[in-house]
């Protein structure tokens, strides 16, 4: 009796862990949502601005439904969409990318590149993620340049180890950003500096949320901060939540809207709306943009 309950209770296991990783992998990582937060940065009195947030596409040639998923968020009115990288996932991922951002590109906008627009992903265990000595691999060369050139083409600003001032929403927003940290190829000495008190809105952009260049930012007086990089944890615990962000970001700011420690900036980690190609999983943690309404502090 009790060797035929241990069986019963074995399958009965592997029956709901078969059935938790069909959800992941069928259902939750096409659930494509749009979060809304408000954040109360703006001067007393002043209209808000929106501010579109798209992170980490992985974007594969034939995922038809992002592309068109993330096409149609133009319809969310922004006035500024900021893209903070890790856009592809395949050496013929561009054409997907645009397909997916051309509604967007003649609303004004910023980007900076994750490690995943410079290499593509190769195979690897998940739970190395874990892991924070493991050695980081790269893959095939991707086609950075063929997407930095089509997104500057179309006006928007390249942020990697840049500043600018742009226009959007009637406001003037001054914007620094870095190439990313996850691979060294960020130089923020290079950009760094006090805001400018000329401008209406400062902020600070990366992909990976790393908390060198985060502190930084903030040094400067950066009042928002935008990264992506995390996955929101990608597959988390419910009632827990995130067991890794791949950085040294606390598991508790993996994704959502959180006050900076230390400072007056608030810092949004978008969840993003991809997966690593060879752990195409999502489990509580649903892929995500994200709509920022800028308000009066």
């Amino acid at each position: 009796m009790r060797k035929r309950s241990l069986i019963s209770a074995a399958a009965t296991l592997s029956a709901l862990g078969a059935a938790t990783l069909a959800y992941a992998a069928l259902v939750e990582r096409n659930m494509f949502t749009l979060r809304r937060f408000d954040v109360p940065v703006l001067e007393p009195d002043a209209e808000p601005l929106r501010i579109l947030h798209l992170s980490d596409l992985h974007m594969m040639p034939d995922q038809r439904r992002k592309q068109e998923w993330v096409a149609a968020l133009g319809g969310a009115d922004p006035d500024l969409v900021v893209v903070t990288g890790d856009n592809m996932a395949d050496p013929e991922a561009v054409p997907g990318v645009l397909r997916a951002l051309d509604p967007l590109l003649s609303v004004p906008g910023a980007f900076v590149f994750g490690s995943n627009d410079y290499r593509g992903p190769v195979w690897k265990n998940p739970l190395q993620y874990l892991m924070p000595d493991r050695e980081y691999v790269q893959g095939v060369e991707l086609p950075a340049d063929e997407l930095r050139a089509a997104l500057t083409d179309a006006g928007w600003a390249d942020l990697n180890n840049a500043r600018t001032v742009l226009k959007a929403g009637g406001r003037s927003i001054e914007l620094v950003g870095v190439d990313d940290p996850h691979v060294e190829r960020d130089d923020y000495a290079s950009v760094a500096g006090p805001i400018s008190s000329g401008a209406d809105l400062h902020l600070g952009v990366t992909h990976t949320p790393a908390s060198g260049v985060l502190d930084a930012m903030a040094a400067d007086g950066f009042a928002l901060l935008l990264a992506g990089h995390t996955h929101g944890g990608q597959v988390c615990v419910p009632g827990v939540g995130a067991l890794t962000t791949n950085c040294d970001l606390p598991t508790s700011m993996a994704k959502g809207l959180h006050r900076w420690p230390g400072s007056d900036a608030w810092l949004h980690v978008s969840a993003g709306l991809g997966t690593h190609p060879t752990a195409p999983i999502r489990f509580a943690c649903r892929p995500e943009a994200s709509l920022l309404t800028l308000i009066p502090r």
